[in-house]
């Protein structure tokens, strides 16, 4: 039986004679099938010789190309290089031709970058514009490229390039793949962001081409913005369809994602019901006032005067480039922003929640979206700079998912501009962008025609006494952000708000989307006198969270809380934090070029230890790796991140990392205050001797005093040995998310297994119980700055089972606290006794019920 046909092996309609000017130029005389340069070098010089042979440029243009590769990457992405010689060189050039070297096995470009297929370039005009335009639309057909890798037909080659494969007809039916499954979307919410960046990532595990249709609308799932502008509601039949030799596997992983966040999304739903703001009938002031009618979304009182945050209008020169620097400074854009929103969720993740940490992870699948960076790549290859290409190309699709008549994905577009123009900021840093900086001293009213969810988290609070949006929803990204800020604020306002002039006293009611204008000292009073009773509650509650987690019979529990710099330790100790339990020192090195000095360290260290007073702080030295990871510091790629160099395995593999910055802790430990020092992910007892080994070298050479030296549990080996490793240190802190992950043998990233990998699991209930046993052999303490010592439940058991210190989120603090105070230390081992013979998870929560 003959093989398969590849799909450019594929009976095609027979292509156009190409006229004069496309022969002239590529010819199949252009086209080497099958080579095999060792090197990027060698790859140039053999294009580069069927350029000179074809007559389209002096031998002297090859070392133009070679010296354009020492100050530009002309690797264009998805296998394909570019080269070209140096504008200066021009003149070499006797004619526009392209010469095809096809290299089967790949040839290393840059590190971490390998062409299959090297175009080079020679132009005197813009001939050549059209072909690349071509390349970049390739790109988006990875089947047909991939073809085009290992084809024996050079003339495929040349059509592929040469070729425009004709538009689908307007109103053509689409057609599935060749194996399908049909679904039902049953999330309530419809397909949004979060969701959809998960389908994302299990479509671009799969083996095999996918795709999903809804009616006549079609979308690539391994794009967010493509699924996302299929504008599918709860209810709609969708057909995930896929073709390949693992469609089948495919599509059962595609499935079972689906179906598996359903669960997730009607869960979220429901809480989201819980929150939402209710009718009510809301402050009414004394007098008639004006007033502008929006939407409720975050309720409270605010007074203050307007300020209205005028966006600047974006206007984006078009500034050309050479295409290859100008992929080079999208790529470092890109990079860039992918960071910063890493950061960004991790520190919101802390501070407001895991939900809404989700908002920046999804904005982050946006920048991987291939239809995106292809459209910007094409608008480039058109004669575009880079910064007008990837503003009209965010610009188009924010207008196409605004367009669909989806409420939903309308709010969604915010998230993509937000996104874009923090790309944009990077690409063109002079543009001007409305700014938060100038506010008024008085606590204000901020008004916009809309707010990023971006700015939206990062509000100095101190400075902000409300919000409204002239444009948004109460289900935006925005407004999620405000009710969990506990900021008052009203969207969609209409133009109206954004007509009143700039300091108008006012009032907010959050919770009826209504800005009265122009008070009277009466209604002043009025509204002062409802803010202050909430004030009087919360200064209770505030005064509750700040008595010490002290149970019935007498047992204290220190309660600490996880931070990441000194500005986030007010907010720790006015929600009732007795100190910090886990200060995350990864975020010194993130959104940066280069490491931070001893110097740099020294001072972040200092100022938390002076927030602090003589609380305790406990410092993690650099946990790099796994799900964290720093571009500069060029660590190798890893297949398996989670099991490979991170932690303190780094640590000891890179001692100019780990040395300045036990100089920098042992610095200011010399200087006062209550520090500790840990070291993550710890597996062996050779690893804590190695470390403690240089601890007490450098504080020696500084001469600082000793200080407690303890490690993380967050392998089952460290848990295992806990009675072996207790002697040489002097306390434990368990990481119980990255326990159970190691424990269950779940990544807790991953999206069909996630919510499985859950921390009261009988499994890794009896490894903190191992842990708390062979630390009490030695009179070692044990604490726990994991996910569930932030659960009220899970710091109950918990502390049941003799865990003497929780630290977590400042949010959770107050319930914590509460819960412990309500119970004595006996029924708390009572229950951790119970958990520990429960068979499963579910059986350990359905304890909770039992209370």
């Amino acid at each position: 039986m003959s093989a398969p046909l590849s799909p450019l092996d594929a009976p095609r309609p027979a292509p156009p004679a190409f006229p004069p000017a496309a022969d002239a130029l590529i010819s199949p005389g252009l086209v080497r099938l099958g080579a095999a340069p060792a090197t990027r070098e060698e790859a140039i010089r053999q294009a580069g010789q069927m350029l000179v042979a074809s007559g389209a440029i002096d031998p002297g243009y090859i070392d133009s190309m070679l010296r354009r590769e020492a100050v530009a990457n002309t690797h264009l992405g998805h296998g394909i290089s570019i080269p070209h010689g140096m504008v200066e060189d021009r003149g070499l050039v006797r004619r526009n031709a392209l010469a095809i070297l096809q290299v089967p096995g790949g040839v290393t470009w840059n590190p971490g970058q390998t062409a299959r297929l090297v175009v080079a370039i020679a132009a005197q005009s813009d001939a050549h514009i059209s072909v690349l335009r071509r390349l970049t639309r390739l790109m988006q057909d990875e089947a047909r490229l991939e073809a085009l890798f290992t084809t024996a037909d050079a003339g495929t080659v040349i059509a592929a390039l040469l070729d425009e494969a004709p538009e689908t007809p307007a109103g053509a039916p689409a057609a599935d793949l060749s194996s399908a499954f049909e679904w039902t979307l049953d999330y309530p919410n419809g397909l949004h962001a979060r969701p959809a960046s998960l389908w994302v990532e299990a479509a671009r595990r799969a083996g095999a081409r996918l795709q999903v249709r809804a009616g006549d609308r079609v979308a690539d799932p391994r794009n967010l913005v493509s699924l996302l502008q299929l504008g599918v509601r709860a209810g709609e039949r969708l057909v995930v369809s896929a073709e390949g030799p693992d469609a089948g596997a495919a599509l059962e992983q595609m499935k079972a994602t689906l179906t598996a966040l359903t669960r997730q999304e009607v869960a979220d739903a429901a809480r989201a019901a819980e929150r939402a703001v209710r009718p009510v009938a809301g402050w009414q002031p004394v007098t008639r006032l004006a007033e502008v009618v929006g939407i409720a979304a975050s309720p409270g009182l605010a007074i203050g005067p307007v300020h209205l945050l005028r966006a600047a209008e974006i206007v984006v020169p078009d500034e050309p480039c050479p295409l290859a620097e100008g992929g080079d400074r999208l790529h470092a854009a890109l990079t860039a922003t992918r960071e910063h929103l890493a950061k960004l969720a991790d520190d919101t993740g802390r501070r407001l929640g895991a939900a809404e940490a989700g908002i920046f992870r999804a904005q982050a699948e946006i920048l991987a979206d291939t239809d995106l960076v292809t459209r910007t790549c094409q608008l480039m290859v058109d004669g575009h700079g880079p910064a007008f290409a990837w503003h009209e190309a965010t610009e188009g699709m924010a207008r196409g998912l605004e367009a669909l008549g989806n409420p939903l994905l309308a709010a969604r577009a915010a998230d993509l501009r937000d996104v874009g123009q923090r790309v944009l900021a990077r690409l063109a840093p002079n543009l001007a962008f409305g700014t938060l900086k100038d506010l008024p001293d008085e606590p204000c009213i901020l008004i916009a025609r809309d707010l990023s969810p971006s700015d939206t988290a990062s509000l100095d609070m101190a400075r902000i006494a409300g919000l409204v949006t002239a444009q948004g929803g109460p289900t935006s990204h925005t407004a999620i952000l405000a009710r969990t800020l506990g900021l008052p604020a009203a969207v969609a306002a209409s133009d109206a708000a954004l007509e009143i002039a700039d300091g108008t006293r006012a009032v907010l009611d959050g919770a009826t989307g209504r800005l009265y204008l122009d008070p009277a000292e009466e209604d002043v009073a009025s509204a002062r006198a409802a803010i202050a009773s909430v004030a009087a509650r919360r200064a209770r509650e505030a005064e509750e969270r700040a008595l010490p987690a002290t149970t019935t019979d007498g047992v204290r529990v220190e309660v600490g809380a996880n931070v990441n710099n000194a500005e986030q330790v007010t907010v720790a100790l006015a929600q009732g934090a007795e100190g910090v339990g886990l200060m995350r020192t990864e975020f010194l090195f993130l959104e940066r070029d280069t490491s931070p000095d001893e110097d740099e360290q020294f001072a972040a260290y200092r100022a938390m230890l002076e927030a602090l007073g003589e609380r305790p702080l406990i410092v993690r030295t650099l946990d790099i790796g796994g799900d964290k990871q720093v571009a500069h510091l060029s660590l190798p790629r890893e297949e398996n991140p989670f099991l490979g160099v991170r932690g303190s395995r780094l640590l000891l593999r890179r001692p100019e990392l780990m040395e300045p910055q036990l100089r920098a802790l042992y610095r200011a430990a010399k200087a006062g205050g209550n520090l500790s020092i840990m070291f993550p992910m710890i597996t062996s007892l050779e690893e804590v001797q190695a470390l403690r080994a240089v601890a007490e070298r450098i504080r020696a050479e500084i001469a600082a005093p000793p200080v407690p030296l303890g490690i993380m549990v967050e392998v089952p080996s460290a848990a295992i040995m806990a009675d072996v490793l207790a002697a040489e240190v002097d306390f434990f802190s368990i990481g119980t998310n990255d326990l159970t992950q190691y424990a269950l043998a779940i990544d807790r990233q991953h999206p069909d297994l996630a919510a499985e990998a859950d921390s009261l699991h009988p499994a890794v209930l009896r490894l903190i119980r191992r842990t708390v046993e062979g630390a009490a052999a030695h009179g070692r303490w044990v604490g726990v700055c994991g996910g569930i010592a932030g659960d009220p439940f899970g710091a109950a058991l918990l502390s049941g089972l003799g865990v003497s210190e929780l630290s977590m989120t400042p949010r959770d603090i107050p319930a914590v606290k509460a819960r412990l105070r309500a119970a004595s230390m006996a029924d708390l081992r009572a229950l951790a006794s119970r958990a520990l013979a429960a068979r499963t998870a579910a059986d350990v929560r359905a304890l909770d019920g039992a209370r």
